[in-house]
């Protein structure tokens, strides 16, 4: 058997990951079978299975990616685009994250398994970043950055609920709303006074 390149093997597991991905956007996690990740991704178990031992492997993988990325725009152009780049997401594959949620809810190992892999240098940065911007008077500082992500998390799943569901929430509507929500006071007066 001829020997791959480390380019190929990179390809060839990313072409496992973009048919995964696919589908289970298309029939969610459960029903994302064996036989339907084989067709959807033109390999065999064997082929698929090389590169992730398990389906929920594939799974994990895919989410943490997008988590990730999600962060990587937060830190990179801030909290605008993030919540564009969540609105123009594919709602199907945003579906997803109902199972996603399901299984964090029901299973503790998965749970276990998806906290392992959460972005800690990623969070840390956001919540450096949230510290800067209190200090610097463009972020109310009464609340702890901890605090201000979990609303923002609620903010989000809301987002791409609406989203899975098929609606399209309006941006500038919820860009203005978290702005005042996040905003010091006197900045959320002075915005009022201007408009």
């Amino acid at each position: 058997m001829p020997k791959i390149s480390d380019e190929q093997k990179a390809e060839r597991r990313e072409h496992v990951l973009a048919g995964a991905r696919r589908c289970f956007a298309r029939y969610g996690y459960e029903g994302a079978t064996v036989i339907r990740l084989e067709q959807e991704i033109g390999l065999s178990r064997g082929a698929i299975f090389n590169w992730f031992p398990t389906k929920e492997d594939l799974f994990l993988e895919l989410a943490t990616r997008d988590n990730d990325r999600i962060n990587a725009i937060w830190l990179e152009h801030g909290l605008e685009a993030t919540v564009r780049a969540i609105l123009e997401e594919d709602p199907d594959w945003l579906g997803v994250y109902l199972d996603l949620v399901h299984r964090l809810r029901t299973d503790p190992s998965f749970r276990e398994r998806w906290d392992r892999r959460r972005p800690k240098e990623q969070e840390n940065r956001i919540a450096a970043r949230m510290h800067d911007e209190q200090a610097a008077g463009e972020l109310r500082s009464d609340l702890e950055p901890e605090q201000i992500g979990s609303f923002l998390g609620v903010i989000f799943d809301g987002m791409a609920v609406q989203r899975a569901a098929g609606y399209n929430p309006p941006v500038e509507v919820l860009l203005q709303l978290i702005g005042d929500a996040l905003r010091p006071v006197k900045a959320r007066t002075r915005a009022r006074r201007s408009a």
